[in-house]
């Protein structure tokens, strides 16, 4: 149980091909903006966004891994105690669609989550701003999502370029990572109560009429 006041923090992984658009996401989560400027992140790097999900506070963490191939090597670095993972493609690059299973199965093998059957992942279809460049058809991801695992994964196709459908992916990632951070959290113990009052300790340690003095 979540206590009044206090924020839960999450953290999200964010995978895919080098140039999918995992950077751009994150800034347009975070700060509501799109840069033209492209920069290959190197290893790993993080943005924290707060919101109110189901009534508490939560600070997510955001980390955008590299993806080229030469630092995936670090991966188990920064997957380890993550709530969440997001797969990203681009839909006009048939072939950063063709690596999410890879991806995926690595994320597993390296995050080595306790239940790998129900551990939550979202699926984004990024660069819908250029539809008309489409080589990965909506229907061909819906269909990858839909047997990829244990249960689908939910598909949203967005631009990191104008915002469409990225808040609505985000705020899905942020309420599955809370689920599944909740159902990871161990059940919260407490002791009986002891009363410690002046009057309680001075009963206990008095003796009593029978006990010898000596």
């Amino acid at each position: 149980m979540t206590l009044p006041g206090r924020k839960v923090l999450l953290k999200v992984i964010c995978v895919g091909d080098s140039g999918v658009g995992k950077t751009a996401l994150m800034h347009q989560v975070v700060h509501k903006k799109f840069s033209n400027t492209y920069r290959a992140t190197i290893g790993a790097d993080f943005m924290e966004r707060e919101a109110v999900i189901e009534g508490r506070n939560v600070s997510v963490q955001i980390w955008d891994t590299a993806g080229q191939e030469r630092f995936q090597s670090l991966g188990v670095a920064f997957y380890r105690g993550a709530d969440a993972c997001i797969l990203v493609f681009d839909i006009t690059n048939p072939r950063s669609f063709e690596q999410l299973g890879s991806w995926r199965e690595e994320f597993i093998a390296q995050a080595n989550p306790a239940n790998p059957d129900t551990f939550p992942f979202v699926c984004l279809g990024n660069k819908v701003d250029r539809n008309e460049e489409r080589r990965v058809s909506k229907a061909a991801a819906q269909q990858w999502c839909a047997t990829s695992g244990a249960r689908p994964i939910p598909y949203f196709e967005t631009s990191a370029r104008d915002g469409a459908a990225v808040e609505a992916a985000f705020m899905q990632v942020i309420t599955l990572a809370l689920h599944n951070s909740a159902a990871a959290a161990p059940e919260a113990f407490m002791p009986d109560m002891v009363n410690l009052s002046y009057q309680e300790r001075y009963r206990r340690q008095k003796p009593s009429d029978n006990t010898p003095c000596c």
